[in-house]
């Protein structure tokens, strides 16, 4: 099995270069940050093939997919992994960077890294697109304006490849985690601000990378017939929070 991660130096996409090196996959580990790749192929050994990528550029997208080695070359299964938060300032509020970024990441880049490789999923007639999309697509909270709706596009985006697919043996699945820590994501979320980012995981048990990760290889090693469309997880301390009423007083 070949697995090529997107966001793979970190966070998820780490910990699921190294679920899958350790069940003896080949991966192919693409992130901006080149040092952290060569770091865990060092760890994991020359089954990983770390690949500097900036998934917002669709022609290095393009040309990086066309050009991988050999072994490397036959991709089953994409883990759409890259993305990002930025800010949690209402969206009157919010800055047009931000939104700007997260768009260009978590929507285009993923776009553009499926469609470069699904193709050649659909002329084998096996492979499997991952996507990595959050429970922001369901539920919405405040601050969450275009971060919530770019996971929402993941979400249809996802169940209309399925569409898309059916009677190529291809597979999708949308993996939707909630809170979740361990990770970068709050830290650049807050722009750096670590003190903010720990106070968000204050007194919780959340989800780790590891798990996420977990879930991720889990779909991935269902017998071929089976498509495991969604799967939406939570940490045990997060639930599902009341409507909001603005009372006048």
């Amino acid at each position: 099995m070949t697995v090529f991660v997107t966001g793979a130096s970190v966070g998820f996409g780490a910990a699921t270069v190294r679920r899958f090196a350790r069940d003896g996959a080949r991966v192919v580990a693409a992130s901006r940050r080149f040092e952290k790749l060569e770091a865990l192929r060092n760890e994991l050994g020359e089954g990983v093939f770390p690949l500097e990528l900036d998934v917002q550029d669709r022609a290095a997208v393009e040309s990086a997919v066309a050009n991988l080695p050999a072994p490397f070359s036959a991709i089953d299964v994409l883990v759409n992994n890259a993305g990002l938060a930025l800010g949690l300032g209402s969206a009157q509020e919010a800055h047009m960077e931000d939104w700007e970024a997260m768009i260009d990441t978590n929507i285009k880049g993923l776009v553009y890294c499926t469609r470069a490789i699904l193709p050649q999923m659909v002329a084998r007639k096996r492979g499997h697109v991952i996507n990595l999309g959050s429970i922001a697509a369901d539920f919405p909270y405040p601050g969450g304006n275009v971060y919530g709706a770019t996971k929402a596009f993941v979400r249809q985006f996802s169940f209309n490849l399925r569409a898309d697919v059916l009677g190529t043996g291809v597979r999708v699945t949308d993996v939707s985690p909630g809170l979740s820590g361990g990770t970068e994501f709050s830290e650049v979320r807050f722009h750096g601000d670590k003190a903010r980012a720990d106070k968000v995981y204050e007194g919780t048990t959340p989800l780790s990378a590891e798990d996420v990760a977990d879930a991720i290889h889990w779909v991935a090693t269902r017998p071929p017939h089976v498509n495991v469309n969604l799967v939406q997880m939570m940490p045990v301390c997060q639930a599902f929070a009341p409507f909001a009423i603005s009372r006048s007083s």
